[in-house]
This record gives structure tokens, C-alpha cells and sequence, in this order.
């Protein structure tokens, strides 16, 4: 028995990277596991596949964090999967490859929205009246880099959003 034997989790951008991680690591731990993603339902369906092959429960859930109409979804579906909501990783990000002097501001908002506003969104619903658990303990994810050059053509952007 896991330390989390009992516990359910929301990973949000669990699809890959991070998140997939994170998933599967909770899932060994013995929570129920919540796998968001936005588009990569291969990816997804590939990470809750390899947690319930070694005996874990899990789900795919699609919601884009950016619209606050799919965050209330993703826990109506957890509540439904599951009944409750002990853990959320509030893991989300966008990561585009892009030269610097072709980043927009429409572009820089969309990334700081999702990377910030999200967990104001999630939090908001997860406390909600639509959710009958009490409040579950929330981790959000930063990603940091001590280079102190940019690494990869086209992610200066990316990479000052994240410091």
C-alpha cells in the first residue's frame, strides 16, 4: 500500500513531460489519477495506459485551462470518476518554439495566462459550490533554467516567462 492509497489527483498537463511524471508517480504512490491534457489525447491515453497496466486507476480528462468553462468540467468529471479531490498539480503550460522578433503580444498574453491565471481559474473552481470536497492541497509547477544564455533557438520567450 502507497502513501496515497485512497487519495485522488487532478495532474493538469499530464499529457507529457512533467505532468506524465508526475502522474505516474502519484499513481505508484497509490492515489487515483486525473490525467488533463488540452490537445494530446495520444499522449494522454498512452500515460493513464501505463498507470493502470501496473494496477492503478486513472482517467483521461480534455480540458483547456484557459477557458473557465473546461476547468469547471475537468472536476465535474473527477467528481464523477472518482468522488473527490485530494491532490491537484497544477502542472499546465504552453511551450512553443518561436524567434523572439515574431513573438506578439497576443502570443506573450496567451502564455502568461495560462502559465498564471490558471491557477487562480482552478482554484476558483475547486472551491466552488459545483464541488463537494473540501479544499485539496495544490501544487503549482515552475519550470526554472540557470543558463544564462537562451538554449534553444525561439524559446527566449518561454524561458523569460518561466524565471
Amino acid at each position: 500500500m502507497g502513501t496515497l492509497e485512497g487519495k485522488v489527483a487532478v495532474v493538469t498537463g499530464a499529457s507529457k513531460g512533467i505532468g506524465a511524471s508526475n502522474a505516474t508517480h502519484l499513481a505508484e504512490e497509490g492515489a487515483a489519477v486525473v490525467v488533463n491534457y488540452a490537445s494530446s489525447k495520444d499522449g494522454a491515453d498512452r500515460v493513464v495506459a501505463e498507470i493502470v497496466a501496473k494496477g492503478g486507476r486513472a482517467v483521461a480528462v480534455q480540458a483547456d485551462l484557459a477557458e473557465a468553462a473546461d476547468v469547471d468540467r475537468l472536476f465535474a468529471e473527477t467528481a464523477r470518476a472518482f468522488g473527490r479531490l485530494d491532490i491537484l498539480v497544477n502542472n499546465a503550460g504552453v511551450y512553443e518554439f518561436r524567434p523572439l522578433d515574431e513573438v506578439t503580444e497576443a502570443h506573450v498574453h496567451r502564455h502568461f495566462d495560462l502559465s498564471a491565471s490558471t491557477a487562480i481559474r482552478v482554484r476558483r473552481s475547486t472551491g466552488s459550490s459545483s464541488c463537494s470536497w473540501p479544499r485539496a492541497s495544490q501544487t503549482r509547477m515552475w519550470t526554472t533554467r540557470t543558463e544564462t544564455s537562451v538554449p534553444w533557438p525561439g524559446s527566449g520567450e518561454t524561458l523569460a516567462r518561466k524565471r
